[in-house]
């Protein structure tokens, strides 16, 4: 029987081996320089072509060498293993990642033996949340060297489609606070919007992180640990003093978990007719609003306890910033009601040549000091 792969050899110093596909006539380099090595794998690929159904158990065979749970290993096992590594809210957003009901096609099923095929099945059965926890199960099994090529190509992979996130307006906040008829709630929705801050880090205020002298509010974030310094005005004064003196500010609200916070939200929003946002909305506002009206972007960034300017900007991207025309500029800077900056080309001064001798035995005399220190 014709073999269909075979073995080619090109120049004759420092030549390179290549296997040329006779069905295909595609020329293929194997990327070695020793003939032995060529000749393996040429004959490889041949035996591969008569046995596919014993060529996964060889394989695995090959890799139980540096492996021994290559043949056992589920991705049950996989998900346990990169929840242990997780800590804090993370961990507990893998664990209710892990309980999703798609998985439940691949979670007794053999890293090394799942099909292409499967994945897919799963991707398409779950949600946005499913295809984002899979594709880092995924790729956490190719960084462990758990799986010897990827199941499905990075290009391959269905596009994550988020829900579209926007800002909540101050008709909607309006809206809510009027139907809130709980005063510790409605006090929290009022600090979100003057704070943008985020749900959990508002409910786990403390009555020691206001100063009252300066009148700042700051805290560590829970997500990020970043520190997050907002000054407050008269509104604010006003509903901080309505709270507890010491102690936590919400003592009830702060001991719901997030997602029951988000629940009473939602039957707040039910109440007064609002749809489409969430408590998170409150952060998107704040950034929004902070840029409509000029805010500087690094007192916003700071406010908010962003560290990175992208996070900033995409939280602000759908702020209506109106833009004044060019003429009223010119206008106010012919009355003098803008302070003009110049601009003038300069050459440096350079120093001349006796003043360049003189400080380069400065610089190699160890005995000047300089008078300043």
């Amino acid at each position: 029987m014709k073999t269909r792969f075979r073995l080619i050899r090109r120049g004759v110093r420092g030549c390179r081996y290549y296997c040329v596909d006779t069905l295909t006539a595609k020329r293929t380099s194997l990327k070695t320089r020793s003939e032995d090595d060529a000749l393996q794998i040429v004959q490889a690929k041949n035996q591969a072509l008569p046995q596919p159904s014993l060529n996964l158990h060889i394989a695995k065979a090959y890799l139980a060498g540096s492996d021994s749970g290559i043949t056992t290993r589920t991705w049950q096992d996989a998900l346990q293993a990169i929840i242990d590594t997780k800590q804090g809210e993370t961990k507990e957003r893998w664990q209710r990642a892990a309980n999703e009901k798609p998985l439940d096609l691949i979670r007794r099923k053999v890293v090394v033996e799942t099909p292409g095929e499967l994945f897919l099945e799963v991707l398409k059965t779950g949600t946005v949340s499913t295809n984002v926890h899979l594709r880092k199960l995924h790729n956490f099994c190719l960084g462990m060297n758990w799986l010897p090529w990827p199941i499905i190509p990075k290009k391959q992979w269905p596009p994550v489609r988020f829900k579209p996130k926007r800002a909540i307006t101050f008709a909607e906040h309006n809206a809510i606070l009027t139907w809130e008829q709980n005063p510790e709630r409605n006090a929290f929705y009022e600090l979100c919007w003057h704070l943008g801050g985020s749900q959990s880090d508002v409910a786990n205020l403390q009555a020691e992180d206001i100063d009252w002298q300066n009148r700042v509010i700051a805290f560590y974030r829970k997500k990020t640990g970043s520190v997050s310094l907002v000054r407050f005005g008269n509104d604010v004064e006003a509903i901080l003093r309505s709270l507890p003196d010491s102690g936590p500010l919400f003592p009830h609200f702060r001991l719901l978990q997030p997602k029951h916070r988000a629940k009473e939200f939602k039957r707040a929003c039910n109440r007064g007719a609002v749809s489409g946002v969430t408590l998170h909305s409150y952060r998107y506002a704040w950034a929004e609003r902070a840029k409509a009206c000029g805010y500087p972007e690094r007192f916003a960034q700071e406010a908010l306890g962003h560290n990175s300017k992208a996070v900033h900007r995409a939280y602000a991207r759908k702020a209506q910033v109106k833009i004044p025309a060019l003429e009223d500029f010119e206008r106010q800077h012919n009355t003098g009601n803008v302070t003009s900056v110049s601009f003038v080309k300069r050459t440096p001064n350079l120093p001349s040549a006796s003043e360049s001798r003189e400080s380069d035995s400065r610089l190699r005399s160890p005995c000047v000091m300089n008078s300043s220190t």
